[in-house]
Parts: C-alpha cells; sequence; structure tokens
C-alpha cells in the first residue's frame, strides 16, 4: 500500500499537464514593452493626471450652464424695551442664476482647461516613449548579462581541463609545478568574473520586475519572469538630419511646452477679465417675513427675477499684479520651450553619435575576435612545436574570452542607442531605418551583420 501510495504521489507531481502547474511567464521584448506600458506605476500615474486633467474641463465649463442656489436665514431678538416689531426673522430663497457677461473668464477657463488635457496626454506620452526606452534598455541589458555567464561558463570550463590536463602532465613528470599555478591562478582569475555576471543578471530581473509594476517576494529564488532571444545586432542607418526634424515634429515634451505658453496666454484673458464687469440675470422664488406689523402679515412669498453686475473699479492694484505674473511665467515657458527644443536636439544628436560608434567598434570586434582566434592557434602551434610556452596559451585564451565579452558589450551599447535615438524621436527603431544608403551598402551590411552572432570560446584549448 505504501508503494502504491507513493507511485500515485509521483504521478499527481510530475504527471499533471503542463497547464495545471504554475508556469512562468515569458516575454519577448515587444511584449516586454505592452507589459510595462500597461502596468508601470509611472505610466499610471499620468494617466490619473489626464483624468485629473479632464475633471478640470467639466468645472470650467460649468460657467457656460445655469446654477441653481438655495439661501436661507432665521434669528430670533431680545428687545431691550418695549417695541411693535417681531421678534423673530426668517427668510429663504431658490434661485436660478446664468453668467450673461463675465468679461472673458468662462472662455478663458475653458480653453484653458482644454489646453491642460493636451499637454498631459504629452506628458503622458513623453513618460510612456521613455518607459518604453528604459525597458528596452533593462531587456538588453539583461540579454546581455546572460550571454555574459555562458561566456564566462566556458571560459571557466576549459581553464579547468587546462588544470585538469597540466595536473595530468605533472603527474607524468611531463611538466613543473609552475604550470599547474598558472592553470590555477589563471581559473581563480576568472571565477569572480563569472559571479559578477550572475549578479548582473540578477540586478537585470530587479530593474524589468520594477519597470514592469511588479512586486519580487524577498524569498523568491527564481526571477517571476522568462525573457526569451539572444543579444543580436540588426544595422539600421538613419540620417541625422531626417532625426532631427522627426523629434522637432513628433516629441510630446516639445509639444507639451508648447501648451504652456498657450495656457499662459489664456490665463493672461483670464486675468484681464477681471478689469470688466460681470453680469448675471437670476430668478427664484422667495418666502420671507415682515417685522413690522403696520406693513404687513408676517408670512410673506412670492417669485422674483432680476438681474445682478459687479464691477470692481478699482482692487487694489490685485489685477495688475497677476497679470504681470502671467507674463512672467508666460516668457519663462518659452525659455523653457527654447531649453527643450536644444535638449531634444542634443538628445538625438548623442544617441546618433554613439549608435555610428557602436557600429564601428563591432565592425573592429568582430575582426578581433577573428585575429584572437588566431592567435590562439598559433600559440597552441608553437607550444607543439617547443617554440612557446604555456603563458602564451593561458594568455591567448584569455584573449579570446576578453574579445568575445567586448563584442557583446558593442551590440548592447547598439541597441541601447537605437532605444535612445527612438524616443528622442518619438518612433519606434524599426521606423528609424530611413534609407539613407543606397541598397548595395546596404545589402553589403546584412551580410556582415550576419557574423555578428554571439560568438563563444572554444570548448576546448584543441579546438577552434
Amino acid at each position: 500500500m505504501r508503494l502504491e501510495f507513493a507511485a500515485a504521489a509521483l504521478f499527481i507531481t510530475f504527471g499533471l499537464p503542463a497547464p495545471l502547474q504554475a508556469a512562468i511567464p515569458t516575454y519577448t521584448v515587444e511584449e516586454a514593452v505592452a507589459l510595462a506600458q500597461a502596468q508601470n506605476p509611472e505610466i499610471a500615474i499620468a494617466r490619473k493626471q489626464v483624468q485629473a486633467a479632464r475633471g478640470g474641463l467639466i468645472e470650467a465649463r460649468s460657467g457656460y450652464l445655469p446654477s441653481v442656489a438655495s439661501t436661507g436665514l432665521f434669528d430670533k431678538r431680545q428687545h431691550q424695551g418695549q417695541s411693535n416689531l417681531r421678534n423673530e426673522d426668517y427668510n429663504a430663497s431658490l434661485r436660478v442664476l446664468e453668467n450673461i457677461y463675465t468679461g472673458g473668464a468662462v472662455t478663458s477657463q475653458v480653453a484653458i482647461a482644454r489646453q491642460n488635457i493636451e499637454k498631459q496626454d504629452y506628458e503622458l506620452q513623453e513618460i510612456a516613449n521613455r518607459v518604453a526606452m528604459d525597458v528596452r534598455v533593462a531587456f538588453n541589458e539583461l540579454l546581455l548579462n546572460r550571454a555574459k555567464i555562458r561566456v564566462r561558463e566556458d571560459s571557466v570550463r576549459v581553464l579547468e581541463e587546462e588544470l585538469k590536463s597540466q595536473q595530468e602532465r605533472l603527474s607524468a613528470g611531463i611538466v613543473g609545478t609552475l604550470n599547474v599555478r598558472r592553470a590555477e591562478v589563471a581559473l581563480a582569475n576568472e571565477r569572480p568574473e563569472l559571479i559578477n555576471a550572475q549578479t548582473q543578471l540578477k540586478n537585470s530581473y530587479l530593474r524589468l520586475a520594477e519597470l514592469f509594476g511588479i512586486d519580487v517576494r524577498p524569498a523568491a529564488g527564481a526571477a517571476p519572469f522568462e525573457v526569451v532571444g539572444e543579444l543580436q545586432y540588426h544595422p539600421n542607418h538613419p540620417d541625422l538630419n531626417d532625426c532631427l526634424a522627426r523629434a522637432e515634429t513628433n516629441r510630446p515634451v516639445i509639444k507639451a511646452r508648447q501648451k504652456d505658453i498657450q495656457i499662459e496666454d489664456r490665463q493672461y484673458t483670464l486675468d484681464q477679465s477681471e478689469l470688466r464687469p460681470h453680469v448675471q440675470a437670476f430668478s427664484g422664488y422667495e418666502v420671507y417675513s415682515e417685522r413690522d406689523p403696520d406693513a404687513g402679515p408676517e408670512f410673506n412669498y412670492g417669485y422674483l427675477v432680476g438681474i445682478n453686475a459687479t464691477w470692481n473699479v478699482f482692487d487694489g492694484f490685485a489685477t495688475k499684479g497677476r497679470m504681470q505674473a502671467t507674463r512672467a511665467r508666460r516668457e519663462a515657458a518659452a525659455q523653457a520651450l527654447a531649453a527643450v527644443r536644444r535638449t531634444v536636439a542634443s538628445d538625438v544628436r548623442s544617441a546618433f553619435f554613439d549608435l555610428d560608434q557602436a557600429e564601428r567598434v563591432l565592425q573592429a570586434e568582430t575582426k578581433n575576435v577573428q585575429t584572437a582566434d588566431e592567435a590562439l592557434e598559433i600559440a597552441k602551434t608553437n607550444l607543439a612545436a617547443g617554440l612557446g610556452t604555456q603563458l602564451d596559451i593561458l594568455q591567448a585564451a584569455s584573449d579570446v574570452t576578453r574579445t568575445r565579452t567586448t563584442r557583446l558589450s558593442a551590440i548592447y551599447l547598439h541597441n541601447v542607442a537605437l532605444a535612445r535615438l527612438a524616443r528622442a524621436c518619438a518612433s519606434r527603431p524599426e521606423a528609424l531605418d530611413f534609407g539613407s544608403r543606397v541598397s548595395s551598402e546596404r545589402n553589403q551590411n546584412r551580410k556582415e551583420a550576419q557574423a555578428f552572432d554571439v560568438a563563444r570560446p572554444p570548448a576546448k584549448l584543441s579546438e577552434r
């Protein structure tokens, strides 16, 4: 019976279909961007700001609609001497008020509210673009660290095999102790690099989880999600002038600063409205008391209609001060717009230069990887012929690992620069390839890109 129970338990544990078991979600880079757009806290806050701006529009439009107000009063007086006036006094009314003329105040308030909605929409788009860039950068960083782990693991395995080989040769009396010690030192120097790559990979998962708005439990031993893909180079050749023009046209932060200027212009009109008369029409029903018995009955009621007008002839220069402050804010908004345009242009140029640099480094490092492989082969040939030492082989193997790691970093920098350029232009990375070069050059670049796969060190020092 115990064996049958154990067999049943094993079947339940390992025999259940995959959908019934807890599966870790897996994301591509585009799925990661979409998840961040849906769950990122900063984007959620920006959406709430848009909703708040829409509430401000409802408030501003209330100036066009009639309002209903009710008032009431009741008091009881104590007389010091004899009086025919009644002791109690009460008054209650219900009125409907409609603005006839506000000096442009209501129109300006509605215009400001609508422009605030557009401004918050642009702010939301800017935050969404920045989060998308951060996700792409963090995603590529995760792929980089994962690829580095594979490179370092292969390097550690190769050095372990070399150490084992040297120990066997030492036992056979072919080599001395120095060779074993050199192999031990090379292996000891490589292991911290593997540990560092593993730690950086964990930090990359934490960074992506933060962008996704996912809480990572302290006791979690594994990441709450997984990513798919490899760190790859996709040639993209944008044109600087086209990037600058696209950024000037599409960048939401520029449009938001333009809205700031328009809002201050409307605010100036709103301030000026305080110097103009305001007229309201009202109609309602009133119930009131008459304190003097000789004037009429105590209880009175009836309909009323009228016009209420106010005009601030002199307000102690309060309106003048508000208008002066609005003019200053308007000038500051214009300067902020000019500064943002310079910043955006600088971001485009900086990302464009980084992209060009990464491509040149990639081409150089691709050739460098081949050179390092050839150097390793030459070192092994020299050692077999008695013209070299074991130190030459260890150094050549270290160079192979370093060149591959450097080339992986160059691919990462290329993808990061492309993500930065896409954010600076408010476009998708795929939309930046404007075809600035002739098709023959592009085809040649595609052929060269096939050599930019994730290279690894040789499985053994005796193999390429």
